[in-house]
């Protein structure tokens, strides 16, 4: 981790003497000083944690559950992200000064939270994460199989994400059916916000479900001497349909709609820290914390840019600083996993669901439109889409899976198709 952020090359989202998206003034004839500056730097990493965090929290918990844990090892798998990647984000932002942050997979929490408690429990999904974790650092090794990562038609993992997305994202509107009391006012909040404030969205969505759960009486309920949080180890265990049906989908969609992406994020504000260092780190975090019940990390890719966009400073050589800030929040709310935990588990029926079919509208609506942009390919995305969200198993092995071989099927048809009708050379 040698390379430095540089002064020159332009910067797309800053000019000199403008103000940035926060209404921070730089350049020639601000009243900013360098100490002004310096904090702001510091409050975007604050709010690029913070927002990190409580918006996908409970997609995280949602997911860990789903595949076998209990809710002591859901906190400790909480507890080992926030550590893992708020360490990450600290070393790299400042070894490289660049402002390089780290996050859990959200795409791949959402997959978990769609599957199935698989054969043997718990430790068989811990041995998955452990595979997708071994996986993501030989990509950082191994530059053919990062290129083979690259090579998967990028509207064939859209499809698959989105198609997993979907069965999380209805969620809300089922729930405020069966639940209106407790729904509803967080459905409307989120809406207002959308209108007014969108960033915050998801944040106000939580503050009001705290609201409906404080009104309810949960919180006097909690068993806080079950709250402080601790690491629970798990042994793994190795289930080759776990492999197929866990592993290799929650590899993809993390390479794919978190790492490479994040990447490409930094490139945009002019850091190119490079491929190898921050997917060895990933990749061996991700595989040593499965051990504690956590699921992946990966660079951060839409939140990235709270921290390296000229909204953390102007200065693109001063804006490591949130990256180290972003990395010392999320550190922070680790000793809350266990806190978390037990609310969540105290919720009303279908409150922590709706916050994450929430959280995750827009990744669906993102990924839906990337999976049918291509007219040439359409077809075999919707297939990969709708077979992904169809809830199927075959031989033990989830949706996930076969809606990408069904998509790679359609795509190969498809080509076959196209290759017909050119005109003889």
């Amino acid at each position: 981790m040698t390379s430095r952020a540089g002064s020159s090359g332009p910067d797309r989202m800053s000019g000199q003497g403008g103000m940035s998206e926060q209404g921070g003034v730089s350049g020639q004839g601000g009243t900013s000083g360098p100490g002004a500056s310096t904090a702001h730097a510091v409050l975007a990493g604050v709010v690029c944690g913070l927002v990190g965090f409580t918006s996908s929290f409970a997609v995280v918990l949602t997911g860990l559950q789903a595949v076998g844990a209990s809710p002591e090892q859901a906190a400790s798998g909480l507890l080992v992200l926030c550590v893992t990647m708020g360490l990450g984000c600290v070393l790299f932002s400042w070894r490289l000064r660049m402002p390089v942050t780290m996050a859990w997979s959200t795409p791949g929490a959402a997959l978990l939270a769609a599957g199935t408690v698989p054969a043997g429990g718990f430790a068989t999904a811990v041995g998955a994460f452990l595979l997708c974790g071994v996986l993501i650092a030989l990509c950082g090794l191994v530059r053919p199989l990062e290129r083979l990562v690259e090579a998967i038609p990028t509207g064939l993992a859209s499809a698959m994400l989105a198609g997993v997305l979907l069965t999380l994202c209805v969620a809300p509107f089922r729930a405020v059916v069966t639940s209106p009391a407790a729904i509803a006012p967080v459905m409307a909040t989120w809406l207002v916000l959308v209108a007014f404030a969108r960033r915050w969205a998801v944040i106000g969505a939580l503050v009001a479900a705290i609201v409906v759960m404080a009104v309810q009486g949960v919180f006097g309920r909690l068993d806080l001497a079950t709250a402080v949080p601790a690491v629970v180890p798990v042994a793994p265990a190795f289930n080759a349909t776990a492999l197929l049906a866990i592993g290799l989908p929650l590899f993809v969609v993390t390479m794919t709609s978190q790492n490479i992406p994040g990447m490409a994020v930094l490139a945009s504000f002019g850091y190119r820290p490079g491929m190898r260092a921050p997917l060895l780190y990933t990749g061996g975090a991700t595989a040593v914390g499965a051990v504690g019940g956590a699921h992946a990390i990966n660079l951060a890719a839409i939140s990235a840019a709270l921290a390296a966009g000229p909204e953390a400073h102007a200065d693109r050589s001063r804006r490591w600083i949130a990256g180290v800030a972003c990395g010392v929040t999320y550190m922070a709310f680790g000793p809350l996993a266990g806190l978390v935990t037990a609310a969540a588990r105290s919720a009303p029926d279908g409150l922590i669901g709706t916050i994450a079919g929430l959280a995750l509208l827009g990744t669906f609506a993102a990924s839906a439109a990337a999976a049918l942009a291509d007219a040439g390919s359409r077809e075999a995305g919707a297939v990969t889409l709708v077979v992904a969200a169809s809830g199927l198993t075959v031989g033990g092995i989830g949706a996930a899976f076969w809606g990408l071989v069904a998509g790679v099927v359609v795509l190969a048809a498809l080509r076959i198709e196209r290759r017909r009708k050119r005109p003889p050379a």
